[in-house]
């Protein structure tokens, strides 16, 4: 009989270890689970969100051109509207040198405040030896 109350009382022990072992292994994949949940979460609110507010915002400018706006290219050129055809603009780059762009590749309207209120570099000094 002790033989078998040994195998019962064991036998016990160990189903209460794996009780044990299962509920602390639901809390940790609870949390687990909730993590992985706030991964897109966060990825929508950290780079979605602000890339459609930034399209949009660029839509808006792009719309809101007019003739003689001074823009800049996505590629670096600056340029002023001279005219505007359907979805295009002649952009003069340079006296009676003008370019066709498509109204996408502008990156934004050259303001003068930007240009005026930017520091003037200082004259280097020069050794006097």
């Amino acid at each position: 009989m002790t033989g078998l109350r040994f195998g019962l009382g064991s036998t016990i022990v160990m189903n209460l270890q794996l009780i044990a072992q299962e509920s602390a292994a639901t809390g940790g994949s609870a949390i687990q689970l909730v993590i992985l949940l706030m991964i897109p979460l966060a990825m929508y609110f950290l780079m979605i969100r602000p890339q459609r507010r930034r399209m949009k915002e660029t839509q808006t400018l792009q719309r809101s051109l007019a003739v003689d706006d001074e823009v800049i290219t996505t590629s670096g050129i600056y340029g002023v509207i001279t005219g505007i055809e359907g979805d295009r603009f002649w952009l003069e780059i340079d006296n009676d040198v003008q370019i066709q762009i498509a109204r996408s590749a502008v990156q934004g309207r050259v303001s003068l405040t930007a240009e005026v209120s930017a520091p003037a570099e200082k004259p280097s000094k020069s050794d006097d030896a």
